[in-house]
């Protein structure tokens, strides 16, 4: 699914074939989860292939190694060079692009002392979440950010992503919709959050969430399109029975929800401001993918 005997992948300083390449048994990465990452896409543009955001996601790259003190010393723009690079080696135009950095073998509690950087990609043509999403109220909480790094995007935090999302699967949704340690909305196990009321856009504020790239845009877009948008605290029966609601990630992009625990979302999409963001932000990654 993800790669076949010609994938090339960079690895350690070298570009390489996906299927030549090992990890270690003994790193600390494996066994603790002690690693940060990113997902980013490149897009078919007008002006060719382009990644979106590259800078905005490398830069939050290295934050995320620098809080993990993981040592890491690439610049966002040898990254951005050397992802365009892996693009070109294997073709894509339309990919998801997965940046790892992963530790040396330690087995101790202790700060990384090497890392090692991968470059992944496969082709991706469209988001993952293509059709309204029936989502559920966790029972499983975001992780205190009194306990972790939450606006670090760190390998470990998605165990908890998975418990989440998997337990909504099991229950016939298509997502979880998750707290924070106050009961107010966070995110979802791998995307942010908005609903609309009346023409306005409420978000959660940070504190518990990962603010992401994705999430960023749409504030941006907002600004463009005159459309209000608040960050702010809330319980999710004020979100349930809004006018609409979406998800937004690098992979999902912008996914309309359909209804939050079995309560449907009341206006038709095409005709919310929610719609015309989404509508807005497949043009700007096609057409403006800078």
């Amino acid at each position: 699914m993800y790669y076949n005997d010609d994938t090339v992948i960079y690895f350690d300083g070298k570009f390489l074939k996906a299927k030549e390449a090992g990890t270690d048994l003994y790193g600390q990465s494996l066994h603790y989860g002690y690693s940060v990452f990113e997902g980013i896409k490149s897009y078919s543009t007008d002006q060719g292939t382009q990644i979106f955001k590259a800078k905005e996601h490398y830069e939050r790259l290295k934050r995320s190694a620098e809080l993990m003190h993981i040592p890491f010393d690439y610049s966002a723009e040898q990254l951005t060079e050397l992802t365009y690079e892996l693009l070109e080696r294997n073709g894509f135009t339309d990919a998801y692009i997965r940046p790892l950095v992963t530790c040396s073998p330690n087995m101790s509690l202790s700060k990384g002392q090497k890392s090692y950087l991968s470059l992944l990609a496969w082709e991706w043509n469209n988001g993952y979440l293509a059709d309204k999403m029936k989502i559920m109220t966790s029972p499983f909480q975001r992780p205190n950010p009194k306990a972790f790094k939450v606006e670090a995007k760190v390998g470990g935090h998605y165990v908890n992503s998975i418990l989440a999302c998997q337990d909504a699967k099991d229950k016939g949704y298509d997502e979880a919709l998750v707290l924070d340690e106050n009961g107010n909305v966070a995110e979802s196990s791998g995307a942010n959050v908005f609903y609309e009321k009346d023409g306005v856009l409420f978000t959660p504020g940070k504190g518990s969430i990962l603010p992401g790239i994705t999430r960023q845009t749409v504030f941006e877009i907002c600004e463009e399109l005159d459309i209000p948008v608040k960050e702010s605290f809330f319980k999710p029966e004020e979100m349930r029975g809004a006018d609409a609601g979406f998800f937004c990630g690098t992979a999902a992009e912008i996914v309309a929800l359909d209804s939050l625990d079995d309560v449907p979302f009341t206006r038709d999409w095409e005709d919310t401001a929610s719609g015309r963001v989404q509508r807005a932000y497949l043009k700007r990654v096609r057409v403006l993918s800078l």
